[in-house]
């Protein structure tokens, strides 16, 4: 490929014809700028002049769209910024209807911008309260969770929320449906040790209904867990006759794994084995199948030896 060489005189003309494109270009670009658009911003409310006779909830979000004119430079570097980052919106319309609409208070609005700003709309144009009256309910969080674990690492006792209750507040008829409020889905992998967090509620479906506070925290007890077997003794239950009964054996072996935290604490007191007597009357059963009615939540039920006994009645 041949190589093209320029004299002096020809290099000085290719690098004019490059600057005057340039400048051409750069004219063009500050004039196109200096234009007016209308672009979309986004920004926050906050309400003034409230009515101190009426209760009100507002059914839509706190964010609004802005139509906004300004030149192509705030276009490029305001496109998402307005300041201020919020305005004030006057509620004073509510003292004799149920919503306000933004034509009415551009002026105000325009006010509180920068002077180079200007709005020509809002949308919504028009925002729609709820005047139905609210009522406080105090319910349970839920947690909700997907908790996985290192082998023999699990939860080693109960729970803890702070706070255990979260305040509703809605129209007595939206409330009486809410029985608890469940948290978000608490993700956490595996597991080796105890840990707190804090993670949010889950936001109301019903725009009418706001909750208060949004997060909770979360204590995660963790232990590493070990087998452990103890002898429990058995009880007899729905014996309406009162005959003498003797079971045989008269105790099991439970097999649990428990934490090690809690492996000298956990005895026979704390779980409780039982035989229905309905099983022979009504059934005509000849062994007893041993239930267990009581059992530690933070241990894990492995075996129990024998599941089945035999008995003797005598009347």
């Amino acid at each position: 490929m041949p190589f093209i060489r320029l004299t002096q005189i020809e290099k000085r003309r290719v690098f004019t014809l490059l600057a005057c494109l340039f400048l051409a270009i750069a004219a063009w670009l500050f004039m196109a700028l200096n234009n007016k658009y209308i672009y979309t911003a986004k920004t926050v409310l906050v309400f003034k002049n409230t009515p101190t006779k009426r209760a009100f909830y507002p059914l839509q979000s706190d964010t609004v769209d802005l139509q906004v004119e300004g030149t192509g430079w705030q276009l490029i570097f305001s496109r998402l910024r307005i300041s201020p980052p919020s305005i004030s919106v006057s509620l004073s319309q509510l003292n004799t209807k149920d919503f306000i609409t933004f034509s009415d208070q551009l002026y105000n609005v325009n006010r509180q911008l920068e002077s180079t700003q200007k709005v020509i709309s809002v949308k919504p144009d028009t925002l729609y309260f709820d005047f139905t009256k609210r009522t406080v309910k105090k319910v349970s969080i839920k947690l909700v969770s997907k908790l996985d674990f290192i082998d023999q690492y699990g939860i080693s006792s109960d729970i803890i929320l702070n706070p255990q209750y979260v305040k509703v507040a809605g129209p007595a008829e939206e409330l009486s449906k809410i029985t608890i409020w469940p948290t978000d889905t608490l993700k956490l992998n595996k597991i080796q040790g105890s840990t707190t967090v804090r993670i949010g509620l889950q936001h109301s479906p019903q725009k009418n209904v706001s909750i208060y506070p949004s997060s909770v925290e979360v204590k995660l007890p963790v232990d590493e867990f070990t087998e452990k077997t103890i002898e429990v003794p058995l009880k007899i239950i729905n014996n309406k006759n009162y005959n003498s009964i003797k079971l045989y054996p008269k105790k099991i072996k439970v097999t649990f794994l428990v934490a090690l935290g809690n492996y000298n604490q956990v005895n026979d007191n704390f779980i409780t084995a039982t035989v229905d007597v309905n099983e022979w009357q009504d059934l005509a059963h000849k062994q007893f199948t041993v239930k267990i009615t009581e059992f530690p939540d933070y241990c894990k039920l492995i075996n129990v030896n024998p599941s089945k006994v035999d008995f003797v009645v005598e009347k």
